[in-house]
């Protein structure tokens, strides 16, 4: 399977666990704490196949740059969290550091 997917499924896979952390009210809660563990583990096996291809720090930036975006995202769309404009800048600013590193051959 092509890194890229690989590395988009790990990214989907750490998001939901994130997700589930916080459903999960303190791992106090047994199906969302057991989702926490299978997202996160299937989350890091993923990108460890990633990074027999790809730079670690190209990696992890767009894994952790993507992740953090979906998961602002979602707390401003489903929990109700403020969209402020220094949260968005961030967000901007997050991304163009990503997209930095990509032009910056990161990739490769």
């Amino acid at each position: 399977m092509p890194t890229g997917i690989l590395l988009a499924l790990a990214i989907v896979a750490e998001v939901l666990a994130t997700v589930a952390l916080r459903l999960s009210h303190g791992l106090s809660r047994p199906l969302p704490a057991l989702v926490v563990v299978a997202g996160y583990g299937l989350s890091f096996w993923l990108m460890a196949i990633v990074l027999r291809e790809l730079s670690v720090g190209f990696v992890y930036a767009v894994w952790s740059a993507a992740g953090t975006a979906l998961i602002a995202g979602i707390g401003i769309l489903a929990f109700g969290e403020a969209a402020t404009f220094v949260k968005l800048a961030s967000l901007a600013l997050i991304i163009a550091g990503v997209v930095g590193l990509n032009l910056a051959g990161g990739a490769h």
